[in-house]
């Protein structure tokens, strides 16, 4: 089998989303720089493809357990789900400024891609969780999906940036024309009432990596 550097990189995409990560937070779940297969890396500072190891490789597979084979029949699929990028951002820079417009929608640069195997709305984007604030629900590393075109209705998971600028993913308890109430997955953490007025927008996530 003859394959291109394209390929290569492609299934190493498909890797990751198949087990639920982002291809930093392969990277790191295999014990290498975050970076090792982010997009910029790829293609040298003098426009050659970089390929990646066959080491680096080795180490993904033994980071999942993953078979040899899982990676081989990814290099030659021909078919299959569609797929396409979605935004992704790091849970701890989703509070900056820069990265959504006013209706949470993805805006302005800085956000890298992941490969999503189902049909989500377009507006679709993706949060890697970081920290152990959400477990047992989410752990560090896993990718939620978050559609905020989607009705967002009591006991969905959601995501809330408030006008101060923190982030929350958490479940909704109850919302009024005056609050919201938010249920905290970890018990360490307490639940929270936010004032409407103090929400800049709230979005349901649609799907998490578990």
């Amino acid at each position: 089998m003859t394959l291109t550097h394209q390929q290569v990189w492609n299934a190493i995409d498909a890797f990751a989303s198949k087990h639920g990560m982002s291809a930093s937070g392969l990277a790191r779940k295999a014990g290498l720089d975050a970076t090792t297969f982010n997009r910029s890396k790829r293609i040298t500072p003098e426009g050659r493809p970089r390929w990646p190891s066959t080491e680096s490789i080795a180490k993904l597979l033994a980071a999942t357990g993953a078979p040899l084979e899982e990676f081989m029949a990814l290099l030659s699929r021909s078919g299959g789900t569609p797929t396409r990028s979605l935004p992704l951002i790091g849970f701890a820079e989703a509070g900056a400024g820069g990265f959504f417009d006013d209706g949470g929608f993805p805006a302005g640069s800085g956000w890298e891609e992941v490969s999503f195997p189902q049909l989500v709305d377009e507006q679709a984007y993706a949060i890697e969780i970081s920290g152990d604030s959400m477990q047992p629900v989410y752990r560090d590393g896993d990718i939620v999906i978050v559609s905020p075109s989607s009705a967002v209705r009591k006991g969905d998971r959601v995501v809330v940036k408030t006008v101060h600028g923190e982030v929350l993913v958490k479940e909704l308890k109850r919302q009024t024309a005056k609050t919201i109430e938010l249920r905290s997955f970890n018990t360490a953490h307490p639940d929270r009432v936010i004032s409407a007025r103090d929400v800049a927008w709230m979005a349901r996530v649609v799907w998490a990596s578990q």
